[in-house]
């Protein structure tokens, strides 16, 4: 197998590169990982060199190029169906991917409001017009999940999944912004910390020198 590589950004602040980096690490496969910072005036250059799109995240595979960090994630789980990235009934996958697919086109202003900043705490912050309604409906999605699969595991759907990574980074928000949650998401928001594959990416978020100005406030 031609080795795995993951073209990521600055682990501080790019929640869609944590993304498959985090199904990877999960799952122990073994990829290079290439980071190339972000909003330099060369970022745009590095990063053609790798996607069409010229964004994070990137992943180079048997002469295969997949960007975007959905279809990285599900070109994963095609690729290696035996790591059972997606649950396997058939009803609880559909659920599993509605969620993952709501998380990746939606909650704009939580995302524009509440950026991703692994080594920064701003209590209260962000919390404007409509963030508490993003807010509202992603913990309802933790609720109903934890509720019907709890049975199995701490995470989504019991064992950790793509839907986990998927809302991983608004863990780390919810963390950042100390944002105020019932019980049952904020067991899972620990459950998510306590990756050791989490763990990993904030000591190297720590470890990094760039500032990004738009993402600090």
């Amino acid at each position: 197998m031609t080795q795995l590589t993951l073209v990521i950004g600055n682990k501080n602040y790019s929640s869609w590169s944590l993304r498959p980096w985090l199904v990877m690490k999960h799952f122990n496969l073994p990829f290079q990982e290439i980071r190339v910072p972000l909003y330099t005036s060369d970022s745009l250059s590095q990063l053609q060199q790798y996607s069409p799109s010229g964004k994070v995240p990137v992943l180079l595979h048997n002469n295969i190029t997949v960007w975007d960090s959905l279809a990285i994630c599900e070109y994963l789980a095609e690729t290696f169906p035996h790591l059972h990235c997606w649950p396997e009934d058939k009803s609880t996958r559909t659920l599993a991917r509605s969620i993952s697919a709501e998380m990746h086109s939606g909650f704009q202003t939580l995302r524009q409001n509440m950026s991703m900043n692994c080594c920064t705490k701003y209590p209260g912050k962000g919390l404007v017009s409509g963030v508490q309604q993003d807010i509202d409906r992603i913990t309802d999605i933790w609720q109903e999940c934890r509720q019907k699969f709890s049975v199995g595991g701490d995470f989504l759907f019991g064992n950790f999944t793509i839907a986990d990574a998927m809302f991983a980074p608004v863990a780390l928000r919810f963390v950042t912004y100390d944002v105020q949650i019932d019980s049952v998401s904020r067991n899972y928001v620990e459950a998510i910390l306590s990756l050791p594959a989490i763990q990993e990416w904030i000591t190297a978020a720590k470890s990094e020198t760039e500032v990004i100005s738009k993402f600090e406030f």
